[in-house]
């Protein structure tokens, strides 16, 4: 195995493969079926633009070190010595327990210390399945890897066979699900990219990771959002994205404008039976639970997360906190275009309720259907 960082080979250090004990001889390159066989080499993980400020940055360390880890004990097995970067050769796939493995990589390095790895995603599974061979021959093959490798594991009678039958191997991860363990595991992701029919990240720790349960990956998501007066609330709607969305809202506001109705642009969090259900409503049939419990009003500003309630103006939230949130919102009357556009669409109708109560949520009602029915308006 190459170990193009050019350092000492004192400084050099690999572990693993499930094995936990850690050697100053790199372990044999394994043939991974997806993977072009031969030895690996970080430069093969990190493409050369961005590899050059990522190989300074390892100049200037004490230690790196490369591991073949499927298992927490593999990084856990590393001396306690400086070190500043580890690189993973296996896919994430092949963690048996991934949380675990990014959390024992966080207790390895220091803040600001960076972790390279790869893994195949749902999507690329997809393209590989479908290259090169006629529709009516991959279907076939792409739906019996679905429901082994997508359905067996989320469903809790069959959970247990698909862990004997997969030996904790060939997980199916979206890059959503990936980069949301990461910052779950106290991560902020510095880059991705595709290569190879993998993708590819550098992860930079900034902090312990989260003490909170981990989210689930069923098909009603309990998410909490803040409701009248400032005090958290748990809404229910039916999974419209993969799991661990909710950890890449700070980033995905950095790097993602806004769209006009507000949301995220080229959001890839929400999968594609997602969109369907947006489109059509189906994901809000939960709320009626938070309706009948006095959680919500029929009409109303939406229960937002406290991510995106700071990004309203002080005066608008204030007012927004003094009122119980809503299941049909004031989008739908004026169809507002903008951030800018829906805090003031949020104002009127607000200022305009405080005023007349009844005469405003019936007024709002009635041009909300008219929009939807004979306008067909959709949610994104």
């Amino acid at each position: 195995m190459t170990a193009v960082l050019e350092l000492p080979a004192e400084k050099v250090r690999f572990a693993g493969d499930g094995g936990g004990e850690y050697t100053d001889v790199a372990p044999e390159p394994q043939t991974h079926p997806r993977r072009r066989p031969g030895p690996v080499s970080p430069r093969d993980l990190v493409p050369e633009r961005e590899f050059v400020p990522e190989l300074e940055r390892v100049r200037e360390t004490e230690r790196t070190f490369f591991v073949a880890a499927t298992e927490a004990r593999d990084v856990e097995a590393l001396p306690d010595v400086p070190t500043r970067n580890i690189t993973n050769l296996r896919q994430a796939n092949d963690a048996r327990d991934l949380n675990a493995l990014f959390r024992a990589v966080n207790a390895k390095l220091p803040v600001g210390g960076t972790y390279t790895g790869c893994v195949e995603t749902c999507e690329q599974v997809k393209r590989r399945h479908f290259a090169g061979r006629p529709r009516w021959r991959a279907w076939p093959g792409y739906l019996l890897h679905f429901l082994y490798r997508r359905v067996l594991p989320k469903l809790a009678p069959t959970r247990a066979l698909y862990r004997l039958l997969s030996r904790g191997r060939g997980h199916a991860l979206s890059k959503t699900e990936v980069l949301g363990r990461l910052v779950y595991c106290g991560f902020d992701v510095a880059a991705h990219w595709e290569a190879d029919g993998e993708l590819h990240f550098v992860a930079e720790k900034r902090r312990a990771p989260s003490e909170g349960p981990p989210p689930v990956s069923g098909l009603l998501f309990r998410m909490e959002r803040v409701g009248q007066g400032g005090r958290p609330r748990n809404f229910y709607k039916l999974r419209t994205m993969h799991p661990y969305a909710e950890h890449l809202q700070a980033s995905l506001y950095a790097t993602n404008a806004l769209a006009p109705n507000g949301k995220f642009n080229d959001d890839f969090r929400i999968t594609t039976w997602g969109r369907f259900m947006r489109r059509t409503w189906l994901d809000e049939l939960p709320m009626v639970v938070n309706l009948l419990r006095g959680d919500l009003k029929l009409v109303g500003v939406r229960p937002l997360s406290r991510h995106y309630l700071s990004l309203y103006p002080p005066e608008l939230l204030a007012l927004r906190l003094r009122h119980k949130p809503g299941l049909v919102p004031p989008f739908y009357a004026d169809l507002p275009e903008g951030f800018d556009a829906i805090c003031e669409s949020e104002r009127r109708y607000l200022e305009a309720y405080e005023r007349h109560p009844l005469r405003t949520d019936l007024r709002y009602l009635a041009c909300a259907v008219r929009r939807i029915v004979f306008e067909h308006a959709r949610s994104q």
